[in-house]
């Protein structure tokens, strides 16, 4: 009895034993991934510290810094911009010291001395483009680097002195909006506030309109896009002012109803923007506008902002301006204007093309969004250094289609989309934009879409194209019966005579020449990346094929979306693997 009892002891001990074995044993085998995972990234940060783009070199000691190499065509299209820019400032700001001052040679001669640039930008990071506006962009008398980051500020420090750029650039650990609040009054304003943050830029929007001088440029980067692309309008209103459209033009629309965003902060100051250059690229958009003081200037920002109506059947866009300026001429002053207000609606209950009802949407900025001579030097002086920017062919290809552009006819229509939604096979592109210069329109791309097509044609012209074009091509009757807004379409009569002959100034120059105006994806996953990181190497590209649909396979583990009950041999394994973590 006694020998039974110590067995029965020493069984237990034994079983205690194991079990504490075991679980030294996972304790272990966790430390030793832990670890490998450290050795790991601690080789890739190794291998991924000096980085190059244009003339600056960076060297990055931690992955909590966020650095995006997608970027570059941003980064080297701003400093073409600022090359231009600056040149132009100091020649404005020479040519008003002329009217106040006799000796002219004096002040030709020593005017970038007496004409200071400065350039905030205001979330650094790495400090990459800091550097790179430093020693690649000319007439720069000193740059703010700052970042609220004590890491980014660290590694911008270390990055300044390796680069040898101690003289012009300094750092800042502050909070960007505060930073910028503090340099509101006239005579501590940055000529240059560059804002590129992670996501929608509209917080730092109040501060930095204050904070530029009279004629300085404002350069702010959104990369929010399915905010602005109307995936949710009521975010878009509470953050930008405006509400945002689910329509086949919905980039150029994220530009202006950024711009307007822009517009409506400065206003509040007694303050006006004039768009220089908008892009909308990859994942992001990007715009480049000069800041004036002048109230006289902000009553005419109405007649620049419209309302949007658009048809939920056909997707035609129908702009209502909020304001408008009319002759007023009086003995005085015979070129006198006079605002007022437009009457409205600017449609009817019914879309007069395909019979359905329509969204509202807006503001937006309805007034020029680029500015063509602007444009034509950044293009210039591009051409003139292709050597000084890594992606030079793809800027040539978009600033020349931007100077394309139609100036005076906001948004534009998708050509394949228009014809899907007859059903209709899509016309050649160039018999489109034939069609509509034998109509006696303009017609222009935009950069924003590959098969755009922007005019001032009103809309039923060209319905009717689409019409004459169904006539050759027809649409087999079952889809025209299953689809009663398409059968509305086809089915009106064409109103204007349409010509459909081909024309050689159809085709644009930027077309004809084979330039680069749209760049397909250089690698995968190719977007804005995470927040803090160095976005290059291969354990970021796992971390975004890890993070594919993580929202639908979470609800699936939690058994929130199960469509079958699981089999006796799954919940004898599910059982199986809670027991052995509850040990």
């Amino acid at each position: 009895m006694t020998f039974d009892k110590t067995c029965g002891r020493s069984k237990c001990h034994n079983k205690q034993k194991f079990i504490k074995y075991m679980k030294f044993l996972r304790i272990l085998k966790k430390m030793s991934e832990t670890i490998m995972k450290m050795e790991e990234s601690t080789l890739e940060i190794k291998s991924l510290k000096t980085i190059k783009e244009g003339q600056a070199e960076i060297c990055l000691k931690t992955d909590k810094v966020f650095y995006n190499p997608v970027q570059e065509f941003n980064r080297d299209l701003s400093i073409a911009v600022l090359s231009v820019f600056t040149e132009e400032f100091i020649a404005e700001k020479l040519a008003f010291k002329q009217k106040k001052t006799q000796n002219v040679n004096s002040d030709i001669n020593n005017g970038n001395n007496q004409i200071p640039v400065t350039i905030l930008e205001a979330l650094s990071a790495t400090g990459l483009r800091s550097i790179r506006y430093a020693k690649e962009v000319p007439n720069i008398s000193k740059i703010i680097a700052n970042d609220l980051s004590k890491d980014a500020v660290n590694t911008i420090q270390e990055n300044i002195i390796h680069n040898n750029v101690q003289k012009i650039i300094e750092t800042s650990h502050d909070d960007a909006c505060m930073l910028m609040y503090k340099h509101k009054h006239p005579l501590e304003r940055f000529t240059v506030i560059d804002l590129d943050p992670y996501g929608c830029p509209s917080i730092f929007l109040d501060s930095a309109v204050q904070s530029v001088q009279d004629g300085g440029l404002l350069l702010v980067t959104a990369t929010d896009m399915a905010v602005l692309a109307g995936n949710s309008p009521e975010t878009c209103y509470s953050k930008y002012g405006a509400i945002s459209l689910k329509t086949k033009c919905c980039h150029e629309m994220a530009l202006r109803i950024l711009l307007q965003c822009i517009e409506s902060h400065a206003n509040r100051y007694g303050r006006y923007t004039v768009p220089m250059l908008s892009i909308s690229a990859d994942f992001y958009i990007r715009v480049f506008v000069k800041v004036y003081s002048g109230a006289i200037h902000c009553k005419k920002t109405t007649s620049k902002l419209s309302m949007v109506h658009q048809c939920v059947g056909c997707d035609n866009i129908t702009l209502q301006p909020l304001g408008g300026f009319k002759d007023n001429p009086t003995e005085r002053n015979p070129g006198q204007m006079k605002a007022y207000l437009p009457t409205g609606p600017a449609v009817g209950e019914r879309c007069t093309n395909c019979n359905q009802k329509h969204h509202l949407g807006g503001p937006i900025w309805s007034a020029p969004i680029h500015d063509e001579v602007f444009v034509s030097k950044v293009l210039t002086h591009v051409q003139e250094h292709p050597d000084l920017f890594g992606t030079a062919k793809r800027l040539d290809g978009v600033l020349s289609m931007v100077r394309e552009e139609l100036m005076d006819a906001p948004l534009y229509y998708i050509l394949d989309k228009m014809f899907g939604r007859v059903h209709c096979e899509t016309m050649p592109m160039l018999v489109m934009r034939s069609a509509i210069l034998n109509a006696g329109y303009k017609v222009s791309y935009s950069h924003a879409a590959k098969l755009s097509v922007k005019t001032a044609a009103p809309a039923h012209v060209v319905w009717d194209i689409v019409r004459t074009w169904e006539k050759s091509h027809p649409v087999k009757p079952a889809k025209l019966e299953a689809d009663p807004v398409a059968n509305h379409i086809l089915s009106q009569d064409t109103k204007t005579a349409i010509d459909l002959s081909e024309r050689a100034d159809a085709n644009p120059v930027s077309r004809r020449d084979g330039r680069l105006r749209f760049q397909f994806n250089p690698t995968p996953y190719w977007g804005p990346g995470s927040r803090a990181a160095i976005n290059v190497g291969d354990d970021k590209m796992s971390k975004a094929i890890k993070n594919q649909n993580k929202h639908k396979n979470k609800e699936r583990r939690q058994g929130k979306r199960e469509h079958s009950p699981r089999s006796d041999e799954e919940t004898r394994k599910i059982h199986a693997k809670t027991d052995d973590e509850n040990i």
